[in-house]
């Protein structure tokens, strides 16, 4: 059920009945016709919405106000939630578990639209981050025009200033960036790293000297094409899985959850099932952490290939995997490095690709090596189900898929998928 309530300008609130959850961080519902993508509402709730876009095909609202509410729906834990606010999280208007619940039925609905799959999954909880918040050991903050900081509104360039975020790291507040003044600046990262390491990544605006006040931590300007430049402190940080530490350079890619990457390890392990003497392949390998688990398991008379294609997490892999002659790291987009060394066959492959997933080229190529078994590793359930369809002329299916609950308060899950030959 829907109605206009108000009408004429350049806005207009409808009442919604709203209905299931999509990918995004949104639930629908509909208007005249139209679906109508709702943010800040939960299944089943009648909401008052008022609309943000609209095309041709569909409208994006915000719930402004709530007439018959969930159950699962609880005061948003920050002060800079809500409405026109901080666009940084998805769920904090509903419980842990809610949210864990709606990521299961996105990965559900994905996996049946798009891979023809139906499986019941379940969001596990990711030890570090108590009632969802405190986890984040990487903030980007942006900066206005007066040099505070802040973070974006959703689907806009707006800031909106705050003076601490709910879902950041402890650590990452002790560096204490939202009261100082960047001006100069048009994005000010702060890492955490599990070692105790400490790193601010500032990013100039284009012609600006920033002036950069004093924080107890590393300091990198952000030189675009050019990568990064420590001004004082070091440009790599320490990151501890297990009794295994990981060099990452600072501006280089590591899970931010603290639990994130232990969790995922295992979960790899687990489903990869390595065996003495196989010969594995990790690829889109960052800076080794599964092939350092596999390198291990397979053992001197195995051996495990990394493929990667940033520069400097291949330099952070080989100095991270230097005590394993067995594990070796390639730069290279992986079909290119696949075809460039000749790999034919593998035991078992491990990818962990981008958002944008494996694609079709990556997927045939991989699918060549005839692999027993490979584990999938995804943050976004859309393209891994996409993937998993182009998967299964070869041969694959899927055998066994593991969600956690890496990202509270966004829309964000990560899925661990075990992908079978027959």
């Amino acid at each position: 059920m829907s109605r206009d309530v108000i009408g004429g300008g350049s806005t207009m609130a409808i009442e919604l009945t709203v209905g299931q959850v999509a990918n995004g961080g949104w639930c629908v519902a509909r208007h005249e016709g139209r679906v109508v993508f709702v943010r800040h509402a939960l299944p089943g709730e009648r909401v008052i919405a008022e609309v943000t876009e609209e095309t041709a095909r569909f409208l994006r609202a915000d719930a402004v106000e709530i007439l018959e509410a969930s159950p699962d729906r609880v005061t948003p834990p920050c002060p800079f939630s809500g409405p026109g606010r901080c666009g940084g999280c998805d769920w904090q208007h509903a419980s842990p578990e809610a949210q864990r619940r709606l990521k299961a039925a996105v990965v559900e609905e994905q996996l049946a639209r798009l891979a023809g799959v139906e499986r019941r999954v379940t969001v596990e909880e990711v030890p570090g981050s108590a009632g969802g918040l405190g986890w984040r050991t990487r903030v980007q903050f942006a900066v206005d025009r007066d040099g505070s900081i802040g973070l974006r509104r959703h689907r806009s360039h707006d800031v909106e200033r705050v003076d601490r975020c709910a879902i950041a790291h402890p650590a990452v507040e002790e560096v204490g960036v939202e009261a100082l003044t960047w001006r100069g600046a048009a994005g000010v990262e702060v890492v955490a790293a599990s070692g105790g390491d400490h790193a601010v990544i500032v990013t100039p605006k284009p012609g600006r000297r920033v002036s950069l006040p004093d924080v107890d931590a590393a300091v990198l300007i952000d030189e675009g094409k050019r990568g990064t430049r420590a001004l004082h402190g070091r440009a790599s940080m320490t990151e501890r899985v297990g009794d295994r530490d990981f060099r990452v350079t600072a501006s280089g890619f590591w899970q931010v959850h603290p639990g994130a990457a232990a969790t995922l390890l295992d979960a790899v392990l687990d489903f990869a099932r390595p065996k003495a003497g196989e010969w594995a392949l990790d690829l889109y390998c960052g800076v080794g952490l599964f092939a350092a688990g596999l390198a291990e398991a397979v053992g001197p008379e195995g051996a495990v290939l990394g493929v990667e294609s940033d520069p400097q997490a291949v330099q952070d892999a080989r100095w991270n995997l230097r005590d394993l002659p067995q594990a070796v790291t390639e730069r290279g987009k992986v079909e290119e490095a696949l075809d460039r060394l000749e790999i034919e066959r593998a035991d078992l492959v491990v990818v962990d690709p981008p958002r944008a997933g494996l694609g079709r080229s990556v997927v045939d190529r991989v699918a060549t090596l005839d692999a027993p078994r490979i584990v999938y590793v995804s943050c976004d359930p859309a393209t891994m189900s996409r993937d998993i369809a182009w998967f299964a002329p070869y041969g694959y299916r899927l055998a066994d898929l593991r969600a956690f609950d890496q990202y509270p308060m966004t829309h964000h899950v990560e899925c661990v998928a075990l992908l079978v030959k027959e």
